[in-house]
């Protein structure tokens, strides 16, 4: 079930209507109608008894989940080698599009505890990082 929300004050009524198809969780998508309704989206999934799964790792340290996405300073690194070569004269219609060499899998057990979850040993071994 997807929500094409349009405008932030219908967030309210997505988790509604999400609450009401018992969906079981909930997958964030990063963009300019979520990101900066980070805290809210958490707090309304809490409240919902939702899991959330989120693409960036400022997400899980908001309540989210989980999250598993591009290490942010990985990606840093790979635009700056990109600047790097454009200013060496590489034309940016030339470069490659590149997928993310390392991915990261944050995992926040508060969150877990919060809607009566309990995360698999083998998973949160298998976590990048755990909050706690």
């Amino acid at each position: 079930m997807a929500l094409g929300m349009r405008r932030s004050d219908q967030l309210e009524n997505a988790f509604t209507q999400v609450v009401e198809q018992q969906v079981d969780a909930v997958i964030v998508g990063e963009g300019h109608m979520t990101g900066p309704h980070r805290k809210h989206i958490a707090e309304l999934a809490t409240r919902s008894r939702l899991p959330t799964t989120c693409g960036r790792r400022k997400w899980t340290a908001t309540r989210c989940l989980m999250s598993y996405g591009p290490h942010p300073v990985d990606m840093y690194r790979r635009a700056a080698d990109y600047v790097d070569r454009i200013l060496k004269g590489a034309k940016p219609s030339d470069l490659p599009i590149e997928q993310p060499e390392k991915l990261e899998l944050v995992i926040n057990l508060r969150t877990a505890k919060a809607l009566g979850l309990t995360i698999p040993r083998p998973l949160l071994h298998r976590a990048d990082k755990v909050i706690e």
